[in-house]
């Protein structure tokens, strides 16, 4: 899919390109190709001289080839941007988060964007830059706000795993825990942590994106000032994902000790029970010998109160244990 954007009293208008002559009549600030077709990529070269790599949005290129500038003034950056199904429907939540590449391209006063699906991020600046007039004044502009729309999603992110963990913690820390509870709180802790991480990897590329266009004295004062102000906000999101790191790992540590703890009670009832049956059954193995004269053969009363014995011999055990509190 092939969508331009130009400015039009200092909005974004979207046209979505069909054709190779609606392409040349647009004069756009903003090309952005979602799993474009060969066909669209040579519309694109046609009209603008640029052709866009292969391994565009390849995930194992080197670091040195996620940022650079060719000798003809194009620049190019690739990034990581969030995708968080579970922030769309309740059907999505079994689907796991998960960060996509994305290929810019700053060349003749137009960005060029590359990815192979559509990305919160991107339907954020679009609904944006419709109602807000004048947020975006160049190609420049749209790459930046690109990146702090990307910084406010990460927020948003971070304040749902805070919603999710104060479930899991309600579910954990104030019931009484059996295994069924135990593992939808650790299904539930698991995917929040692959999510925290993913966050922490995605403000982390967003920052070299930004520190590598501060470096290449692309931006004027006011974007650089900008981009400053995004740098600070994605720093103070680092205190955030390392609070959250430190809240999971408690639940899960709480979490694997309540599991324990029913495990262990299991356990204490067969240690009770051995116990308790250790002296029936050593009267029953004396009673069993082969003695010379036996006194279930010489005393009628032999077998009653053999099994008495054995009787009293459990019961002794039941109420010490009792008394102690170890059948609770």
């Amino acid at each position: 899919m092939l969508n331009v954007f130009t400015l039009t009293n200092g909005r974004l208008v979207q046209a979505e390109i069909e054709r190779l002559d609606m392409l040349s009549l647009l004069q756009p600030v903003w090309v952005d190709l979602e799993n474009p077709t060969e066909e669209e990529e040579n519309w694109v070269q046609q009209r603008f001289g640029l052709s866009i790599p292969s391994d565009a949005v390849d995930e194992d290129l080197e670091e040195s080839a996620r940022f650079y500038e060719e000798d003809n003034g194009e620049l190019h950056i690739r990034s990581d941007f969030l995708i968080d199904p579970g922030d769309t429907s309740p059907e999505a939540q079994a689907e796991p988060a998960r960060n996509v590449r994305v290929a810019f391209i700053l060349a003749k006063n137009v960005l060029f964007s590359i990815h192979d699906e559509d990305l919160p991020v991107f339907r954020l600046l679009r609904l944006r830059a419709r109602r807000i007039p004048a947020l975006i004044e160049d190609a420049k502009d749209v790459l930046l706000k690109l990146y702090d729309a990307d910084a406010e999603y990460s927020a948003d992110r971070l304040e749902g795993i805070y919603d999710s963990l104060e479930k899991v913690s309600a579910r954990v820390l104030t019931q009484e825990v059996d295994d069924r509870t135990a593992g939808a709180a650790l299904t539930a802790i698991a995917r929040e942590e692959d999510l925290n991480g993913r966050i922490r990897r995605n403000v982390m590329d967003t920052r070299r994106a930004l520190s590598f266009m501060m470096r290449s004295r692309m931006l004027g004062a006011e974007q650089f000032e900008e981009a400053r102000q995004i740098l600070r906000d994605i720093d103070s999101l680092d205190s955030h994902t390392a609070f959250l790191f430190d809240k999971i790992n408690f639940l899960m540590d709480a979490t694997v000790g309540f599991i324990n703890i029913n495990q262990n009670k299991i356990i204490k009832i067969f240690s009770v029970a051995s116990v308790a049956l250790l002296p029936p059954t050593l009267i029953a193995s004396i009673y069993g010998m082969n003695f010379r004269f036996m006194p279930e053969l010489d005393w009628q009363a032999g077998y009653p109160f053999a099994l008495g014995l054995m009787a009293v011999s459990v019961a002794v055990p039941l109420i010490y244990f009792r008394r102690k509190g170890w059948l609770r």
